[in-house]
């Protein structure tokens, strides 16, 4: 499973700024204290999480909330669409293997499957992963993305989550937190993790609390139930949260039923998506009342330092140097090439 890592660029100094800068009583925080005067319940054992001790997963549904306007972003099977009619468009890809891959995703019930193997098509036959056409074709269908952004609201939570110490896992083919964290002047960078380093994410599994977010699909990804729901052994003795919509109140008790399996605790943000953004802003204004006591201090002295780890470019069957070669830790503790 090969997948890359976002990490802000900002020395530990800038860091501390913009902690600084964030406790100023601005629109977003005056927005936020307004919806924390609505009467909403949460899981207490999620919300007297340090935000450090948190790891967001982050899915399709975070970015069909940011920028419903585009098609590709509400669910993998319109994001799939996408990348086959560019690869038709740019001609990278076969006429029959266009007619192919149409099929499965109308057919294939497991997309993430259907969209691995579309990336193993228009990658090189040698394992390696660059270069391939596969980058081109999101290039094209995510072109301008920044324009598209409509409801930052949930974007803006990560960034004061991850501004705290908490670190950031998504599956999502698009770049949308990078482009708004450089927009509001928190630039991140990318680090690939090749599959040699399940164990690391392993790891982190193990010692950090995950909250999904808009993670609808995650869960059935072959892949991601082989790195964590059937290799981590003790799951029930972790503490993991996941977002979801009660659409129907039989499904929604017998997923949650079913995740507390595996150590995962299945909360609804709502029946309706429209309430997901509200909810996410609310929850994480909740953990952040939560002060440590190094508050003062960015902690860049963990795993992988403070960061975002982005695993949904994955590429399978990858060769890659070693990550030790790779990746170096910088003196004020943030992962660096």
């Amino acid at each position: 499973m090969g997948s890359k890592m976002l990490v802000p660029t900002a020395s530990c100094g800038e860091m501390l700024i913009l902690l600084i800068l964030g406790s100023e009583m601005d629109s977003s925080e005056q927005s936020t204290i307004r919806s924390e005067q609505k009467s909403r319940k949460f899981l207490k054992s999620l919300i007297r999480k340090q935000p450090r001790d948190l790891l967001l997963v982050i899915g399709t549904g975070v970015s069909a909330a940011v920028a419903p306007g585009i098609p590709a972003l509400c669910s993998w099977r319109s994001c799939i669409e996408a990348v086959i009619e560019a690869a038709e468009q740019l001609e990278v890809l076969h006429p029959g293997d266009v007619a192919e891959f149409r099929k499965k995703v109308i057919k294939d019930r497991d997309l993430l499957v259907v969209a691995h193997d579309l990336i193993r098509k228009m990658s090189p036959r040698t394992g390696d992963t660059k270069p391939n056409f596969f980058q081109d074709c999101l290039m094209e269908v995510f072109d301008n993305l920044e324009q598209h952004i409509q409801n930052p609201v949930v974007l803006q939570s990560i960034l004061r989550l991850m501004e705290r110490g908490t670190m950031v896992l998504t599956t999502n083919y698009d770049n949308l937190l990078e482009i708004f964290g450089q927009q509001q002047g928190k630039p991140m960078e990318s680090l690939d993790l090749k599959d040699k380093d399940k164990e690391v994410l392993q790891n982190l599994y193990r010692t950090k609390s995950f909250l999904f977010l808009g993670c609808g699909e995650t869960l059935r990804d072959q892949i991601f139930q082989a790195l964590f729901l059937y290799t981590v052994k003790n799951k029930v003795d972790l503490e993991h949260y996941m977002l979801v919509l009660k659409e129907n109140e039989d499904h929604f008790f017998k997923l949650q039923a079913d995740m507390l399996l595996h150590g995962i605790k299945v909360v609804s943000y709502g029946d309706c998506f429209k309430q997901f953004p509200e909810y996410v802003q609310d929850l994480t204004a909740q953990i952040c009342k939560q002060r440590s006591p190094d508050a003062d201090r960015v902690d860049s002295t963990t795993l992988l330092g403070t960061s975002c780890v982005d695993c949904a470019k994955r590429k399978l069957g990858e060769n890659g140097t070693d990550s030790s070669k790779r990746i170096k830790q910088s003196d004020n503790g943030i992962l660096t090439i």
